[in-house]
């Protein structure tokens, strides 16, 4: 590499995805841009065919995916054991279909051009691959992952992430290379790899989470959780296959555990970080001198990667009947090349399938075509856009009602001690979606074994509540046990989600004017249960249970409104004695009307006081 450092890559390294994300990354997204372009154009600004800056982009590729491989575990959060099974048809239905129809014809164009047979074949293979981390992400960044063409989409780029492993064994093969060629062996070590990620996972990573998290250590839990994600990715490249495809088992395992949420906000920066390094090499890789000597010719393959492709992928979103948006979508997110596109390349440049120039030219076009899909994606929402305008409004549905499975939460709980479990199990006899966070392991296990929806998790920290679906809560409630963490939470949620409603469990009255500083409703812990055992003692002496009721509702009225009182002064203490010494005198003024009983009348001096630090 280039530059003042020569030799001190990570430095350099650091440098240029800095410069990117806070240079050109917000500079494209204030334009409507995606950062995946902007990334792309860093890459190629400060790569070997722009400035110079960057020399040797295979070496910044090579670390970068790393980045790829946590998108794929964070992608394996979200699929559970029980779906990846439901998928399976769309998989190798809708994947295998995309790949080989689009590899015949990509392969026929080829050949019909003047490549070989042989390279031919490899090469329209390797066009028939998408990228897993462009297509991915920017499902992700618009939020489609669970719609409709955003499964089919991920379904397909599975098939593709495990057709890759026969393809390049397929290579030496046909380049005639037989000390490489497949064998016995090399499936066993495939089988026994995938057999060590699966099983191995299932015995231990929970087992091995649940005494991290006990330790309460965020930066152990942090290094656990990349240990996870980049164990699983050694052991399947070890066996030669994918180490994608091990990261993407792991996130699977840990789909249905209660640190799910957890693992997905400790891994969410370093995958966001690498995966921008990962397009920006992938920009540098984009010779711009091939394209400006032989620019009519890498258009003509660029189109015709987008007809073939965009082709096959719309006809099978009429075959999975999506609607005629969502297959356009489809087409637009998946006809671009990918990324394992150039390692297919690169191994039949090896062994002499393809020609250098062939190479070059294949490998602009997949850039080019990386580069040009987020475009295409806007053009295509407009297009929709103005479409939907055109055409008359739909008549409004008699009910709307989605399935409780796929409800997004509308309520999240931070904590499920005591007070946050009664609030649960409410919502959950209501069927009301919910979600509920807290960061004791034991706790969360035990309320899990019960069948709640709970995850471990710290409730003050911004990227966790993110991933537990707070941009769709409309109501927090906040039951941590220390009055700080309450206060913390409330604070992220009020700057974070200003919209939502929040109440929160108030420990005792200094609490609750804390909480109401913030905007937000207290409820006072020991209040109601306190309220109901005094009116059982009044029962007990001898008051009629009307008049027993009718005391304690009082006496609740005139603690809220003091309440409120107290709270305009709270930080003046002289102002609270004064309160507190003529609320005792009201309230005994308000109960001698109705003394009733002399076995439950008290003299006055007796009345209880209410001081301004009590713990009700």
């Amino acid at each position: 590499m280039d530059g003042t450092l020569p030799g001190n890559l990570s430095f350099e390294l650091a440098l240029v995805l800095l410069a990117a994300a806070i240079a050109v990354v917000p500079l494209f997204r204030r334009l409507g841009l995606v950062a995946v372009l902007a990334y792309l154009a860093t890459g190629v600004l400060l790569g070997p065919h722009g400035v110079g800056a960057v020399s040797d982009p295979e070496r910044i590729l090579g670390a970068s995916e790393l980045g790829v491989i946590m998108l794929l575990f964070v992608i394996g959060l979200e699929v559970s054991p029980a779906r990846l099974g439901l998928l399976r048809r769309p998989v190798f239905g809708a994947g295998g279909a995309q790949v080989f129809v689009s590899a015949l014809f990509l392969g026929a164009a080829l050949f019909f051009y003047g490549v070989h047979w042989k390279g031919a074949l490899v090469a329209g293979l390797g066009l028939a691959l998408s990228s897993t981390a462009v297509g991915l992400q920017m499902l992700g960044e618009r939020r489609e992952l669970g719609s409709d063409h955003g499964q089919l989409a991920f379904a397909i780029l599975l098939f593709q992430d495990l057709a890759a492993i026969p393809l390049l064994a397929v290579i030496p093969l046909l380049g005639g290379v037989k000390d490489e060629s497949l064998t016995w062996a090399m499936v066993g070590h495939a089988l026994g790899a995938l057999a060590l990620v699966w099983f191995g996972g299932r015995l231990l990573m929970r087992r091995g989470l649940k005494v991290v998290a006990s330790i309460r250590t965020p930066e152990v839990f942090t290094a656990t959780a990349l240990l996870a994600v980049l164990g699983s990715a050694w052991i399947m490249q070890q066996a030669g296959l994918s180490p994608g495809l091990g990261a993407f088992i792991a996130g699977v395992l840990l789909a249905d555990s209660e640190y799910r949420h957890e693992l997905e906000s400790q891994i969410e920066p370093f995958k966001g970080l690498l995966l921008g390094l990962f397009f920006i090499a992938v920009g540098m890789g984009i010779d711009l001198d091939r394209i400006v000597a032989e620019p009519w010719l890498i258009a003509a393959g660029v189109g015709l990667l987008l007809v073939v492709k965009f082709g096959v992928l719309l006809g099978i979103g009429k075959v999975a009947r999506l609607q005629p948006g969502h297959g356009l979508l489809l087409g637009g997110t998946l006809w671009l090349g990918g990324e394992f596109a150039f390692v297919v390349f690169h191994e039949a440049l090896r062994v002499r399938l393809l020609t250098t120039a062939e190479y070059d030219r294949l490998a602009a076009v997949v850039g080019v075509s990386m580069a040009l899909m987020p475009l295409l994606l806007m053009a295509l929402d407009r297009y929709l856009h103005r479409r939907r305008e055109e055409q008359p409004p739909a008549p409004a549905p008699q009910y709307d009602s989605a399935a409780p499975g796929v409800e997004k939460p509308q309520v999240l709980i931070a904590g499920v001690g005591r007070f946050g479990q009664i609030v649960a199990r409410v919502l959950a006899a209501q069927k009301i979606p919910y979600v509920a966070l807290d960061r004791s392991p034991q706790r969360v296990e035990d309320v899990r074994r019960s069948g709640g929806r709970i995850f471990y998790g710290d409730p003050t920290r911004s990227d966790l509540l993110r991933a537990a679906g707070a941009e769709h809560v409309k109501v927090f409630v906040i039951c941590a046990d220390e009055p700080e963490t309450t206060l913390q939470a409330v604070r992220l949620i009020r700057r974070q989600y200003p919209q939502a409603r929040v109440l929160a469990r108030a420990r005792d009255r200094q609490h609750a004017w804390r909480l109401m500083d913030l905007g937000t409703e207290p409820y006072r812990e020991l209040l109601g249960t306190s309220l109901e055992v005094a009116g059982r003692v009044l029962c007990e002496l001898g008051m009629p249970e009307a008049q027993a009721a009718e005391h304690v509702r009082r006496f609740r009225a005139h603690d809220e409104a003091l309440l409120q009182e107290q709270y305009l002064v709270y930080d003046d203490e002289d102002a609270l004695k004064r309160s507190a010494q003529q609320a005792r005198a009201e309230l005994v003024r308000l109960f001698e009307a109705d003394a009733g009983d002399p076995a439950v009348s008290r003299p006055a001096q007796d009345a209880p006081p209410a001081p301004p630090s009590d713990r009700d």
